[in-house]
């Protein structure tokens, strides 16, 4: 087993990560188990090509289900636990996140991605900050591996100030979803880490966008910082969802960055997918991960290791 840290601390390994959303728990008993089946043939099939699957939690307010739960129960032994990094959210009753914690380390996961989740739609955040409940969590763990997270388009400095700062108990971060039309902004983040001297390595966050519906991208502007104009011109001048998918990610590698997650992937053909966008990218080897694996020409950690 190659814990998640491991693997971004190594210079010779590029890691690729896949977000996928557990169902929604509103759905019906039969929609819900097609749903879950789904879910784990997408996992199964990411995960035997090294690909680590990072499983999200209520972080925006609709409800779903454990992720937790179902994933011991149903993926058994099949799939090995450093290969999927969980992710909780404040936005439960500190019981229950503590009890998340307890599980995810009992269970043999290594990794735990821990972030606050939106202020604005569902119950509130237990503690107003992800780095509170971090804290709890390594007094409670100390050996688990614990993620956090930072925005690339957010005043630089200020974000590099939060990674730094002692309290933050994060061992490595996750960004907020960025784009090649940021690039501007994504640059001056990777610049004021390398001034800083930021230790944490960082995996930056990238959308499948499959479509530039307009209603789409006003709702996930929501969100995230969604380049609405930008978008709906370059799938008018023809780009693929593989494609755009793809240019945010050539464009990361050329200013430094070398950690990925894709999120919003579809549930069938998820590998596959993956692997077009990759393959488009310019990248050796689609689900890197792999100790054997080159990362991408020119490419470096985002902030130094």
């Amino acid at each position: 087993m190659s814990s998640y840290l491991s693997l971004l601390r190594n210079e010779a390994t590029s890691v690729i990560a896949v977000e996928l959303r557990p169902p929604r728990a509103e759905l019906q008993s039969s929609e819900g188990m097609d749903a879950w089946i789904d879910t784990y043939h997408s996992i199964r099939s990411l995960t035997r090509n090294d690909v680590r699957v990072m499983v999200t939690d209520n972080a925006v307010g609709a409800r779903e289900e454990n992720n937790l739960r179902h994933l011991v129960a149903n993926l058994g032994d099949t799939v090995a636990r450093d290969r999927i990094i969980p992710f909780l959210t404040t936005k439960h009753s500190l019981e229950y996140c503590l009890a998340y914690a307890d599980q995810a380390a009992q269970t043999g996961f290594p990794s735990l991605v821990v972030l606050g989740g939106d202020k604005h739609l569902g119950r509130p955040r237990c503690l107003e900050h992800a780095w509170q409940l971090r804290r709890l969590i390594r007094q409670r763990h100390p050996g688990l591996e614990l993620g956090g997270w930072a925005n690339p388009v957010a005043d630089p400095e200020g974000q590099v100030r939060y990674l730094l700062d002692g309290d933050a108990n994060a061992d490595f971060f996750l960004t907020q979803i960025v784009s090649h039309h940021q690039a501007g902004q994504l640059r001056a983040f990777l610049e004021a880490g390398r001034r800083g001297g930021v230790l944490a390595p960082g995996v930056f966050g990238v959308f499948y966008y499959r479509s530039a519906n307009a209603t789409t991208l006003d709702l996930l502007s929501q969100f995230m910082p969604v380049p609405v104009d930008a978008l709906k011109a370059e799938f008018a001048a023809g780009a693929t969802p593989v494609e755009v998918c793809a240019r945010t990610i050539r464009t990361l590698i050329d200013l430094g960055a070398r950690h990925f997650y894709v999120s919003n992937l579809p549930i069938r053909k998820t590998a596959a997918t993956l692997s077009a966008i990759l393959d488009k990218a310019g990248i050796r080897e689609p689900g890197s991960g792999n100790r054997n694996s080159q990362p991408a020409p020119g490419s470096r950690l985002p902030v130094p290791d």
